[in-house]
């Protein structure tokens, strides 16, 4: 069996929302002759998100958005499959920029990022190519933030569209996506029991209510540590406890990140940890635990399970999942198919949407058009065979006067 056309044809039964706007379009091409590079945690499904984009007229180019996500059996897959494809699962940080600077290289007019590695990369790097994009596609919180922060500097070129913030992707993809995908890797690398552990999940934000909410359901007491007064008050009313992390670093036997932002566990929280504390991160970047910390206090490390590293710090033992990469991905295989599969879809009709508007399209951040998540979950909706009301004509005036 080959690994990578076995998991191929897996997530292809399971995407049906994909399949549904690809055999609606795909008579059309719309996408004929656009030149779409993709820039996602590269495996099974963004391989299939890659192959649909192709499907409608697309010449596509894919690498991935972070060196321990990609999976070599999928990149060798989507080559035989008649894909350009420039990546692969390395530990070395040049090579996985090589690829962005070399998927480049393909003058993209369109570009479907996962933390805007690539758009940052194009930004700073590449600048000679921005004549040719029409578009960027955000996948991520990080991402859009990251794209924020051009736009709000005066640097940002090209109108981009903020995919994480649509409705069918944040309320599903980050929070049962995440929540879900964190807790199936956790539970294979360590092989160990939630139940009646202490589970500390810092940021409340969606991803980080699905992480809590999973926890709470496997078993756990949950406490959760956050900077922002609001989600603190939502967490404590979800009923979870809140605390620092300076506090909550004592008594935690399992930590999970979910911020977006660097050094939420650091050297102090390190010192305070019990013998077994298992640290892992669900952010994009490998910035929320920091490895440059443990590496630096450590008196020993080593690997004792694929995926762990044990680092030895004042007499105790802290485990390190997946090298403080994204633990679902880096150590797993991501979000459910079904859920990717509504994420997916807000990508493949936002690449779409910038390529019918783009001339109309100003150099900024755009939220995803009501119109497309509407028509994602009706999809859905139409497809699990779920029917829904409607407005009555009394109802819609009544709505509609004052």
């Amino acid at each position: 069996m080959d690994l990578g056309s076995a998991k191929l044809d897996w997530v292809a039964q399971r995407m049906s929302v994909i399949n549904s706007l690809v055999e609606k379009y795909e008579k059309d091409q719309p996408l004929r002759g656009v030149k779409v590079a993709v820039s996602v945690h590269l495996e099974a499904k963004t391989g299939y998100l890659a192959l649909s984009i192709a499907k409608l007229g697309a010449d596509v180019s894919v690498t991935g958005s972070n060196p321990l996500s990609t999976q070599d059996e999928i990149v060798s897959e989507l080559k035989r499959r008649g894909l350009r494809v420039n990546a692969r699962r390395t530990h070395d940080l040049n090579v996985y920029k090589e690829n962005l600077d070399t998927t480049l290289d393909f003058e993209p007019n369109v570009i479907v990022d996962d933390g805007a590695d690539l758009t940052v990369t194009l930004h700073e790097k590449r600048k000679d190519l921005l004549k040719n994009v029409w578009g960027v596609c955000e996948e991520t919180t990080t991402g859009v933030k990251r794209i924020k922060a051009l736009e709000n500097s005066g640097k940002l070129r090209v109108p981009a569209i903020a995919v994480n913030d649509a409705k069918t992707k944040h309320l599903f993809d980050n929070r049962y996506g995440t929540g879900q995908s964190v807790w199936d890797s956790i539970i294979r690398n360590t092989n160990m029991n939630i139940a009646e552990k202490i589970v500390v999940v810092s940021g409340y934000g969606w991803c980080g209510k699905g992480v809590a909410m999973r926890a709470k359901g496997l078993g756990a007491r949950v406490i959760v540590t956050e900077i922002d007064a609001v989600k603190s008050l939502e967490a404590i009313m979800d009923g979870f406890n809140v605390m620092p992390m300076r506090e909550a670093a004592r008594i935690g036997d399992m930590f999970v990140t979910v911020t977006g932002n660097a050094s939420v566990i650091r050297e102090e929280h390190f010192k305070l940890m019990k013998d077994g504390a298992i640290l892992t991160n669900a952010g994009h970047f490998n910035v929320e635990v920091s490895v440059a910390d443990l590496e630096r206090i450590s008196t020993s490390k080593r690997e004792v399970r694929p995926n762990i590293t044990e680092y030895t710090v004042n007499g105790k033992r802290l485990y390190l999942i997946a090298e403080g990469r994204l633990v679902n991905l880096a150590a797993a295989d991501g979000h459910p198919i079904e859920i990717m599969d509504l994420s997916f879809a807000v990508q493949l009709l936002s690449v779409m949407k910038i390529v019918r508007d783009h001339e109309n399209m100003e150099p900024r951040m755009y939220p995803v058009p009501s119109e497309i998540d509407d028509e994602i979950a009706k999809t859905k909706l139409k497809l699990l065979g779920i029917t829904i009301d409607s407005l009555t004509n009394e109802q819609r005036k009544y709505l509609q006067s004052w």
